[in-house]
């Protein structure tokens, strides 16, 4: 998926001169930048899947080259909308630090080479299959952001993948992004063959990947037009004629890129529209084995809605939880150094497709002795954990001050760069803390907000404050008022955070965070009564900790995105009756 409005505002000024679809691409999901076809080992053939609405998919095969040509093999798969041969976002690349290049030599689409190689599939004995979604690509058909048609693709491209002839008839889905999406889809619909998935930072709702409780994010506008682009992005000069005319065909919906964008320009959740897309409520008890991972700091497929999915699932799960921003397992800087911050990630992959998928039994397999859940948490060190929030994350409600705010559209969450101004609203403060506080939660806000016209915007923003008073964010959420009373209750994004001995713990109601949401203010005064936040605190102690370095956007985060907060606004918004956790206890 693409990065939204979280990035800075300088640098989505810097590209808007470009056009709605060039100020998307900037913040596009940058990805590796191999340009090697075909890897090692592997022999590469095009496919062609034909669904019953008449939907042409293009497939992209790599077969091992050491195994007779008929050997039935188990298949891992990956479908979306970035496997165009020419590049994965078109003409975008230049900006993405993608390739994009239309004379390109024959040769399959090259975004998860690295998996392909760092994963040994051909050595291991796997197919892999790279898979385009209608209007992507060399498929047919109309893009249709994760609905009917799109789902309707990966059951379709699942079940084609068991029933080859080279196939053993076993199917395991690997992506990022939006081809975790599109995993997440295979977990809802568990097409025949499906046996395991692995998702890295996916989204769990495309609704939240727009929106926030009717609030904009900045690429409610951007991301769609720039997946209409992408989809009407042709294949390379070396290119089928098929493949070139299927990239471009969305006859079968005329004015179809017209139609994608305004249909997700609804910021109502509850539509029709919106529903299908949700992948929560389909996947509720869903039992295909899952490997997630997600970032606390996700800037882009953000963490919103992640444990909903994760702990209502009843299949098998793993899963990687950290301080990160929109990065692969294996994802590194220029200096080597693993932006996630934790070895090991093919390894424990194919642990889990091994297993799953070419089923290896479980007693003595490597999958049973990986940890259940890894978690960094905000001081860089990693612990095992067996569910998130844990069961020992014990709630407390705090009793928020009354007051009101205008509606300015104007406050920042965070203070990148120097970003002002911020802290604007109605501060809560905890008294200093005797002790490290643990939280471990997904905080939850209620509150009622007295607001004179519609549309007014409530933000509730949860902070870690040091004992000098800078101010770092832990979580957020937004809220769109209507005229009146509004009876608000909702989920912040969820987070592991120490506090240690000596800070407080801070709680902002206010207007906005003017560099994540896309607010329209209304100038108008908000007032917010009965207000509270719950947040859950670990009761236990996390003294064994396991292999894994802090994360490099952790580093980042701590230093540059705290905001100083005046010793007299503390003193009058500190809260004495502000309940605190006991500290955490060897268990």
């Amino acid at each position: 998926m693409t990065v939204q409005g979280s990035l800075r505002r300088g640098l989505v000024a810097a590209v808007a001169a470009a056009g709605a679809i060039g100020a998307a691409a900037a913040q596009a999901d940058v990805q590796s930048t191999q340009t090697t076809k075909i890897p090692h080992g592997a022999i590469w053939s095009q496919q062609y899947i034909h669904e019953s609405d008449g939907t042409v998919l293009h497939a992209d095969v790599l077969r091992p080259a050491n195994l007779p040509a008929g050997r039935r093999t188990p298949v891992i798969l990956s479908i979306g909308p970035y496997f165009n041969h020419s590049g994965q976002v078109g003409p975008a690349a230049p900006v993405e630090g993608t390739p994009f290049d239309p004379t390109a030599a024959k040769g399959p689409s090259t975004r998860f080479y690295d998996f392909e190689t760092g994963a040994h599939l051909m050595q291991k004995g796997y197919t892999y299959v790279m898979v385009d979604l209608r209007g992507f690509g060399g498929s047919t058909g109309c893009l249709d952001w994760v609905g009917p048609g799109e789902q309707a693709d990966v059951k379709a491209a699942v079940e084609w993948a068991a029933s080859q002839s080279w196939s053993d008839g076993r199917v395991g889905m690997y992506g990022k992004s939006y081809d975790a999406v599109t995993g997440l889809v295979g977990v809802a619909l568990h097409p025949k063959g499906l046996r395991a998935v692995v998702a890295q930072e996916p989204v769990y709702d495309l609704y939240r990947y727009l929106y926030m409780n009717r609030v904009r994010f900045e690429n409610s506008l951007a991301t769609p037009a720039l997946y209409d682009a992408i989809a009407g992005t042709p294949g390379t000069a070396s290119d089928t004629l098929a493949y070139n005319v299927n990239s471009i065909n969305d006859t079968a919906k005329p004015g179809c890129p017209a139609q994608n964008y305004a249909a997700q320009q609804d910021p109502n959740h509850g539509s029709a529209f919106w529903s299908v897309r949700d992948l929560i409520r389909r996947a509720k008890g869903a039992r295909t084995p899952l490997f997630l991972t997600q970032g606390f700091l996700e800037d882009n497929t953000k963490p919103d809605g992640a444990w909903d999915f994760f702990n209502e699932l009843r299949g098998p799960r793993r899963a990687w939880f950290g301080m990160w921003e929109h990065v692969r397992g294996n994802d590194t800087d220029p200096s080597g150094r693993l932006r996630m911050g934790r070895t090991g990630w093919f390894k424990e992959v194919m642990h889990w497709f091994d297993h799953y998928v070419a089923g290896r039994p479980l007693k003595r397999a490597p999958v049973n002795r990986d940890p259940k859940i890894a978690v960094e948490t905000s001081d860089g060190t990693w612990r095992a954990e067996k569910r998130w929030p844990p069961r020992d994350s014990l709630p407390l409600t705090v009793h928020l001050r009354s007051g009101s705010y205008l509606d300015t559209g104007q406050n920042n969450g965070e203070a990148y760069h120097g970003m002002q101004p911020f802290g604007q609203g109605i501060w809560t403060f905890s008294p200093p803390l005797r002790h490290l506080a643990h939280l471990a939660s997904v905080p939850e806000v209620a509150l009622e907000a007295s607001a004179p016209a519609p549309a007014g915007n409530l933000v509730v923003d949860l902070y870690d404050v040091d004992a000098q008073g800078n101010a770092l964010l832990i979580s957020r959420g937004a809220y769109l008022l209507d005229a009146g009373t509004n009876h608000v209750d909702y989920d912040l994004y969820g987070d592991d955070w120490i506090l240690k001995k000596g800070h407080r713990i801070g709680v902002l109601v206010t207007s906005s965070n003017a560099e994540w949401w896309s607010h329209i203010p209304t100038g108008q005064p908000i007032s917010i009564s009965k207000a509270t936040v719950r947040l859950g605190f670990l009761r236990c102690a996390r003294t064994r900790q396991i292999q894994g370095s802090p994360s490099i956007r952790l580093d980042d985060y701590r230093a540059s995105g705290a905001f100083p907060v005046d010793a007299a606004t503390i003193s009058g918004a500190t809260v004495k009756g502000f309940p605190l956790p006991a500290p955490p206890r060897h268990c």
